[in-house]
């Protein structure tokens, strides 16, 4: 097997939300939906949280992908 470089398996934000979004439509809900089921507020995976007012990239905090992961049984 080819070994990957360092560059090809570092996650990026967008991959993140990208998983979660996936993750609330496995479940059947919306973002919104997977916040609320999760105990947090329904807007905490909303797309306009994604990105800062200077335009950068923001993360998901690992918190909220923990409480995502484990309202699913993921």
């Amino acid at each position: 097997m080819a070994r990957q470089s360092k560059a090809q398996r570092i996650l990026t934000p967008g991959q993140v939300w990208m998983a979660l979004d996936r993750l609330a439509e496995r479940a059947g809900m919306s973002p919104s939906g997977l916040a609320k089921r999760s105990g947090l507020d329904p807007t905490t995976f909303n797309k306009s949280k994604r990105i800062t007012a200077d335009g950068r990239e923001r993360w998901p905090s690992t918190e909220s992908v923990s409480k995502a992961l484990a309202a699913t049984n993921s």
